[in-house]
């Protein structure tokens, strides 16, 4: 019988010893984290992006050591297949994404770049959102008469992002860019 008392108290000694050492070493630290970024999307259209979302989506994924995952979207007409080909855009597409690539990686960020068809921008981004995962999403919005998402792309977005949504809209006077001409290559540089 004092067997049984003595395996007892080393039980609970043990136990409660057990919860002690525990808490001292998660003191200071939030048990109820969220779990880690690992990819961050970057949808954009066209030959050129905000300088501004670009630069605060490579930071965010260097702070988190989170992939960047940039999404060229692409249109295709009604009339033609969603797959058909669309060598024009794939050309400006590849050299959005290089140059897009080019920068993260300079500063020490992974990068998975798509390419995603719809018949309008959100179709595309509707499809990526369906095949893809990822844990935030930075989008750049333009002003009035721009081309790129529209105000009901960045609200459907919002509503419909099973993820952390970023809109980023520069300043009026911002007109910092990273472009390529409609040829698919580096414009010019200005001196």
């Amino acid at each position: 019988m004092i067997e049984h008392i003595l395996i007892g108290v080393a039980l609970v000694g043990g136990l409660g010893g057990g919860y002690l050492f525990g808490r001292s070493r998660l003191r200071g630290r939030r048990i109820d984290k969220p779990d880690t970024v690992h990819r961050i999307l970057l949808p954009f259209t066209g030959t050129e992006i905000s300088r501004r979302a670009l630069d605060a989506a490579v930071r965010l994924s260097q702070a988190e050591g989170a992939t960047l995952m940039p999404a060229y979207l692409v249109r295709v007409a009604k009339s033609m297949p969603l797959d058909c080909a669309t060598p024009k855009e794939a050309a400006r597409a590849m050299s959005m994404l290089e140059a897009i690539e080019q920068r993260a990686r300079s500063q020490g960020v992974e990068v998975d770049a798509r390419i995603e068809r719809g018949r309008s921008y959100r179709h595309a981004l509707a499809r990526l959102l369906e095949r893809e995962s990822f844990d935030r999403v930075v989008v750049s919005a333009t002003a009035a008469g721009a081309a790129g998402f529209s105000g009901d792309d960045l609200v459907w977005l919002l509503e419909k992002a099973p993820a952390e949504v970023l809109i980023l809209r520069p300043g009026p006077d911002d007109q910092r860019r990273l472009t390529v001409n409609g040829n698919g290559t580096n414009p010019p540089t200005r001196r």
